[in-house]
Order: structure tokens, then sequence, then C-alpha cells
């Protein structure tokens, strides 16, 4: 299991950030790897992605998602992982987005992906076009403000 952790920060304001980042359909847009996320319902998503020619298709739930802190999840099928995405005010304009993911690479390709160190800098070039993104677009192209208790809360 591997942790990664990167951080960038945005010139939006942290809900212009946190509802972008709700729009999962979107990250498609500025994920490289993602072809395609549906949602299934309010705390499931499915998706569809394709790394080094290897597709593979697995279902995520949200474990927490707390508007303008935090959303958080694992996945349910396919390939182990968990993370969570925190916004973080800096000022009016500026927000910090930190992404922490853990994950359990399956396959060859994978392994060797994460041992280079090539999952690492796909986080953070992930981080960097939602940027691009967000600050192109200066607002979000919709919202989810509901919140997702974390188990046990």
């Amino acid at each position: 299991m591997s942790t990664i952790t990167e951080s960038v920060n945005v010139t939006v304001p942290i809900r212009t950030a946190y509802d972008q980042w709700t729009q999962f359909e979107a990250f498609p847009e500025f994920m490289e790897g993602v072809e395609e996320i549906r949602q299934i319902d309010d705390t499931t998503t499915h998706w569809r992605t394709k790394v080094a020619g290897v597709t593979r298709e697995f279902d995520a739930e949200i474990t927490e998602q707390l508007p303008d802190e935090r959303v958080a999840w694992k996945s349910v099928e396919g390939p182990t992982h968990a993370g969570v995405v925190t916004f973080h005010r800096l000022d009016d304009s500026t927000t910090r987005v930190t992404a922490q993911m853990d994950l359990d690479p399956e396959g060859l390709v994978e392994k060797a992906a994460d041992k280079s160190g090539a999952l690492s800098r796909r986080v953070k070039g992930d981080l960097q076009r939602f940027k691009a993104f967000i600050e192109s677009r200066g607002v979000q192209t919709g919202g989810w403000r509901g919140q997702v208790d974390r188990p046990g809360s």
C-alpha cells in the first residue's frame, strides 16, 4: 500500500474549488487516464480508467463529504484505493486543495508506476490541471452542497 499526498493553490474562493470538485463527471477534463465517471447516487460513483493501455472499471463510495472542507472515498470493488481531498481557505480568493490517497496497485504496470513515482507525478499533474481548469473558468460547472457523514459519526 502506498500513500500519495499532493497539494495545489488555486486562485478561486473555497466554495468554487469545493463545488467543482463535487462534479465527479467532469474529472475526465483534468484527470489523466480517467475516461468516464458516472454518479450512480449521492454516495456511489462508477469509474472507467485507462492507464498504460490497461482499462479498469470500478465503483467508489463517498465515505465523508463536508461542504468547503473535505471529500473522502474508498473503492468498493476493483483496485484497492481510498483517499481524501481537503480544501483550505488561504484568503478570500485562494484555496489550497490537498489530495491524499492510499493505493494498492494491481498488476505489473501499476506496481512499476508506483515504484517509479509515476503515480505521485500523475496526482500532482491532475491537481495542476484542476487548477488550470477552474481558474480559466472562474466559476464551477455545478456543485453539490449535501453532506455525507463519516460512518459512526
